[in-house]
């Protein structure tokens, strides 16, 4: 499956500083000490609606963290999924009447035109689950082969389970009560309430196929992937058994990134799956998480065809801290328009204070824990000595223009 086309990263004098990032397993800062190429993943979309702002909002905090790590001298090895089978896909093109592959081709479309609008850096391998299954069968064939892997006794089907008992480190990623584990499992696409699993959280891995559903060959019988296993076997495939970060929203913490997470250290024998966990916060409307189940989405396409500048967007969203919750209102769209305005004309002035200092403090916010609020006040101080006549330097101005494009992804 294609990306969509990488945007311009102007190189800048001197060097990044190392990345210090929240792990959501140990729920502290730690270094992240890639090689000479920093391996990420982060989980893609379920392609049966556009992109909404906290989709948005979860990609661009992974596109800063490449940049500083890119900023830093690493090549980095950047890998997203897209869940294109699945049963909100089914159960969408089915209230719509759209053939479920039409659908999730339509939505992935519009998922790259928004990311290349926004400036995202494309993932050096963007794969669909569709393509992954022999991947995916594969990984599944290991886990049976360690005995991580069952069906279900006297169930009609024949569907295949993941033992969550076969990783000792279950748990570890999100670090919740079994009893909150259990009501999220309900909440997000699992369960627990099943009969005949040996744990209320143990995962699908197989479903076989049900009437008027597409299926796949496979050595457990004709169906499709369950949703944990897919992100595990592309990662694990393409990444290798141990990488630098694992990435999404919050919400991802639990259940997907905790049962992939036991899915890889049960067929590898390798932990951790991943050095460092990290998850963006969500974004809200109304008083709700904003998301697709709820209907209570502003979507990335409908700001653009309204007139919304695309780094005007970045810039509303780059203002809160990837980590945090808050709540989208149009107010905040007015006023990145008048910070990209303001920096804009900053950039266009035939002077400018010296901008050595901005790209060090630049570096140094984004480098401790991708501090996006304060890197974009202390571009808005260098704008404001411009604006009130202040420095002499010919070469300022483009410097920062540089900067802000390579290390905020905002074209001015």
């Amino acid at each position: 499956m294609d990306a969509w086309a990488a945007p311009e990263l102007p190189a800048l004098p001197g060097h990044g500083v190392p990345l210090r990032i929240h792990d959501t397993g140990s729920d502290r800062l730690v270094s992240t000490s890639p090689g000479p190429t920093a391996l990420l993943y982060v989980c893609g979309i379920t392609p049966y609606d556009a992109t909404h702002l906290g989709h948005a909002a979860t990609y661009i905090a992974f596109d800063l963290l490449q940049r500083v790590w890119r900023d830093g001298g690493h090549d980095v090895h950047y890998v997203q999924n897209v869940t294109d089978i699945d049963d909100p896909l089914l159960e969408r093109a089915a209230a719509t009447g759209d053939d479920w592959a039409d659908l999730a081709q339509r939505e992935t479309q519009l998922f790259r035109e928004d990311m290349t609008a926004l400036g995202v850096i494309p993932p050096t391998e963007y794969v669909g689950a569709v393509e992954a299954i022999p991947r995916i069968v594969s990984l599944i064939e290991r886990l049976r082969d360690r005995g991580a892997a069952y069906t279900l006794d006297g169930d009609e089907h024949l569907d295949l389970y993941f033992p969550v008992a076969a990783d000792p480190r279950f748990g570890a990623v999100a670090n919740l009560d079994t009893a909150e584990m259990i009501r999220l499992s309900a909440e997000r696409g699992g369960d627990p309430d099943r009969p005949g699993k040996k744990d209320p959280l143990d995962c699908l891995l197989w479903q076989v196929q049900r009437p008027g559903e597409p299926a796949w060959e496979s050595p457990f019988g004709s169906g499709r992937p369950g949703w944990h296993v897919e992100c595990t076997a592309i990662a694990l495939d393409l990444l290798g058994d141990t990488i630098d970060v694992m990435g999404g929203g919050r919400d991802l913490a639990f259940p997907h990134h905790e049962l992939g997470a036991s899915e890889a250290h049960a067929a590898t024998g390798t932990q951790p799956f991943a050095r460092a966990y990290v998850h963006a916060g969500l974004v809200g409307l109304n008083g709700e998480k904003m998301s697709k189940s709820k209907g209570n989405l502003v979507f990335v396409s409908t700001l653009l065809a309204g007139g919304a500048d695309p780094m005007a967007v970045r810039l509303a969203l780059l203002a809160h801290h990837y980590r945090d919750d808050w709540e989208w209102t149009d107010d905040q769209l007015i006023t990145a328009s008048e910070r990209l305005a303001q920096w804009r004309a900053a950039v266009s002035a035939d002077v400018g204070p010296p901008a050595e200092q901005l790209l060090a403090d630049v570096r140094r916010q984004l480098a401790d824990d991708l501090q996006a609020p304060l890197a974009l006040a202390a571009v808005d101080r260098w704008a404001a000595e411009v604006r009130n006549g202040r420095g002499d330097d010919i070469a300022a101005p483009g410097l920062v223009r540089d900067l802000v494009l390579a290390l905020l992804g905002v074209r001015l």
